[in-house]
């Protein structure tokens, strides 16, 4: 079995779900909360353009920049011994091979150990030219937000047939292109469901339903301090714990022994 207090590694995570051990990530934007996240036992932490909503207050994440990961990268950075440090590649910072790479390289300098890119087929080659320069990546497919413009707004994809098809595709090709890992966001449970069993990569969900390998949830939305109405992927772990700190473990403790997410978090 896995040891809890090692440090978290791209093939520790894979070993993770050849065990059926559940993998758990949470977003962090700073130093405090990133120490707090690590003593908890989170494994991965993300530092997510989804600092464009709750750390800069903007309507999307599509403003947020390459120098504002990076920043927040490298404070997170600094507040960790044992997670694993993910970075998004921000709106248009990969739109190519080399676009991404020198992205890439300066999320990496910052302090992170993979880049998070959404998308699918179409970025075979670049997750292929990241993956070959020694670059780890997660792929993020589903409700992509960086396309929230494109997708209409934020809604469960996937549904049907034909874009179910279309997912689980999308899926293998980044597989095969060399991902280490992958985030569904907001896909019905048993899709879900399916392309974790497909894949031999862990497939994190967020509003993907328990039948993946792990989860993700944005800090400030399971704190109960997000702004506007929380999604129904969302569960606030606050009432009944005494400190932030409870109310991570209590994260960190329902996701390993699939108690989250409920009935009520999923999407059919």
């Amino acid at each position: 079995m896995t040891q809890w207090n090692q440090k978290v590694t791209v093939p520790g995570l894979s070993a993770r779900k050849t065990e059926g051990q559940p993998i758990t990530m949470l977003t962090a934007y700073d130093a405090s909360f990133a120490r707090l996240l690590d003593q908890a036992g989170v494994d991965c932490v993300l530092v997510g353009d989804s600092l464009g909503n709750v750390i800069q207050g903007q309507t999307s994440t599509v403003p947020v920049t390459v120098d504002d990961v990076a920043y927040h990268v490298a404070a997170v950075k600094r507040g960790l011994d044992r997670a694993l440090l993910v970075a998004d590649l921000p709106f248009m910072s990969y739109f190519d091979t080399t676009t991404a790479m020198v992205s890439a390289a300066r999320l990496m300098r910052a302090g992170a150990e993979m880049v998070k890119l959404e998308g699918g087929q179409a970025l075979s080659e670049t997750v292929r030219g990241l993956v070959a320069n020694g670059v780890p990546v997660c792929g993020h497919l589903g409700l992509t937000p960086q396309h929230v413009h494109q997708l209409g707004g934020y809604r469960v994809q996937a549904r049907g047939q034909g874009p179910a098809q279309q997912l689980m595709d999308d899926a293998l090709a980044l597989v095969d292109a060399g991902i280490g890992l992958l985030v569904l966001e907001c896909v019905p449970q048993k899709l879900a469901g399916r392309v974790a069993s497909a894949l031999p990569v862990p497939v994190i969900g967020i509003g993907a339903g328990a039948q993946v390998d792990g989860q993700v949830l944005v800090l400030y939305d399971m704190l109960g301090i997000g702004s506007g109405r929380a999604p129904k992927f969302v569960r606030n772990f606050m009432p009944g714990s005494d400190s932030v700190q409870q109310a991570l473990t209590a994260y960190v403790e329902a996701v390993a022994e699939r108690r989250f997410p409920g009935p009520e978090h999923v999407y059919d």
